[in-house]
């Protein structure tokens, strides 16, 4: 007959199993420790802006991989799809019907070009095709020849500014500019708005037939758009969430999401954290009432898609907020941990939607908000764009997977860490802003695509 345990052992047998249970599941044994080099910051804040490429806007930077290194390199001469050069660019175009931009009706050669002072840095253009399957074509291998052949703009976007009138130029010149850093998915602002916060690709395994490939190059029957999802059931290409959307535009909404993302990560550990995004309030409000909201782009929100906020008001309310929010909390010193700000229509940059300067008013603006606060001494800021918004760039991205990187765009590091007027060669691509949370408050990788990536740690001076 067994003999039974007394009440006491039982207890610490008890006491045994569980505290065994706690260190194979628990924070303290899944989650690696902070980098103690790293300590020194108290916040990290993202400004995330739309739609433009590294030589696009700062190709003319001294000391920077830009125009210069392209020509000297023999890399800037667009192809057709036979891979035979043009003569001269296509016609710059106004529109997705075809109209030429009557400010760049001369002939072009063929090769990057200064769109100032025929179209000023306040000025608004067509919007070029930026999708998951156009972005792989026109990146042709790294050879980066066929942005003109698989575009809808002509030879538009080959244009490029001197960015030495912007805001953030003179802030890269205070302190560091990141001339290697890529955008970690193909294509858009939708999945690139998920690898920022997931580094992953939404799945929507049931979509209609209407928007799921039929082949690897992502062709839909009877359709001449790019499709939404893959043939395996991964969304790729602009959608809306179940929770805010806008009514108005009738398209299948992709199913909520349950993967982990950065916000999970910081949530789960107690460390507080905000995506602040403008006309936020607005767009919840409309979409309440059956509405949309035209300034405001409901893509880029990309935590309004995951089954955790999209099931729970308090969540949404503890972490999804307004630019008044981030602005009120900038000057009070509250900025948690983790922030993110996104602008929104005419102001984040977006082609078509708004320009490159008041884009640039905004995020300097962002930025000052920080500097003058607070927490400005402990604070490190990244500015970046979410994708390249279909303008050329010639830096051939890294080798990585399925899904990305994609083209080169710029990302400036603004903090009292971050080295003066330094052209960090490192490269990086968007995941590396969550390796850089990861390591700095002691959180797992949330794939292999961050845990691979090379911190921004690397761009501060700590």
């Amino acid at each position: 007959m067994k003999a039974r345990l007394s009440a006491a052992a039982l207890a610490a047998a008890v006491a045994q199993l569980l505290a065994g249970c706690a260190a194979s599941t628990g924070p303290s044994a899944q989650d690696p420790a902070p980098d103690p080099k790293l300590a020194k910051i108290g916040q990290i804040v993202v400004v995330y802006m739309e739609n433009r490429s590294f030589d696009h806007l700062f190709g003319l930077y001294p000391g920077a991989n830009g125009l210069a290194q392209a020509r000297a390199e023999g890399r800037t001469v667009q192809t057709d799809r036979d891979g035979k050069p043009y003569a001269q660019l296509p016609v710059p175009l106004a529109d997705k019907n075809g109209k030429p931009d009557a400010r760049l009706l001369d002939p072009i050669p063929n090769g990057p070009f200064a769109l100032e002072p025929r179209v000023a840095l306040n000025q608004p253009m067509f919007s070029p095709i930026h999708a998951y399957y156009a972005n792989q074509r026109q990146i042709n291998g790294g050879r980066n020849d066929r942005f003109v052949a698989e575009g809808n703009s002509g030879g538009l976007l080959m244009g490029y500014y001197d960015g030495s009138q912007m805001g953030l130029w003179k802030l890269a010149q205070r302190f560091t500019l990141a001339d290697n850093f890529f955008q970690s998915a193909f294509g858009g602002s939708f999945l690139n708005h998920f690898w920022l916060v997931c580094a992953c690709t939404p799945v929507f395994p049931d979509a209609p037939a209407t928007i799921k490939a039929v082949d690897e190059a992502g062709n839909v029957p009877g359709s001449h758009e790019e499709a939404y999802v893959t043939t395996d059931g991964h969304a790729v290409n602009t959608m809306q969430g179940s929770w805010l959307y806008d009514p108005t535009k009738k398209q299948a909404l992709l199913p909520p999401q349950s993967l982990p993302t950065i916000g999970d990560r910081l949530s789960d550990k107690g460390i507080a954290w905000a995506y602040y995004a403008q006309d936020y309030q607005r767009a919840v409000a409309a979409t309440a009432a059956g509405k949309g909201l035209s300034s405001f782009s409901y893509h880029h929100q990309p935590f309004t898609f995951f089954k955790r906020f999209i099931d729970s008001p308090a969540q949404r309310a503890t972490h999804l907020k307004d630019r008044e929010d981030f602005i009120a909390d900038a000057r009070a010193g509250r900025l948690p941990p983790v922030s993110f700000y996104k602008p929104t229509g005419g102001k984040n940059m977006h082609p078509g939607r708004g320009n490159v300067a008041d884009g640039d008013a905004e995020a300097v603006a962002i930025v000052q908000e920080v500097m003058n606060g607070p927490q400005w001494k402990n604070t490190v800021v990244i500015v970046t764009t979410d994708e390249n918004g279909g303008f050329w760039d010639h830096a051939a991205p890294p080798k990585g997977d399925r899904w990305g990187p994609g083209s080169r765009i710029p990302a400036l590091v603004v903090s009292p860490f971050s080295e003066g007027g330094h052209v960090d060669h490192t490269p990086y691509e968007t995941v590396s802003i969550l390796r850089l949370i990861e390591e700095r408050f002691g959180l797992k990788p949330l794939s292999n695509r961050d845990a691979k990536a090379t911190s921004l740690a690397r761009a501060l001076k700590l």
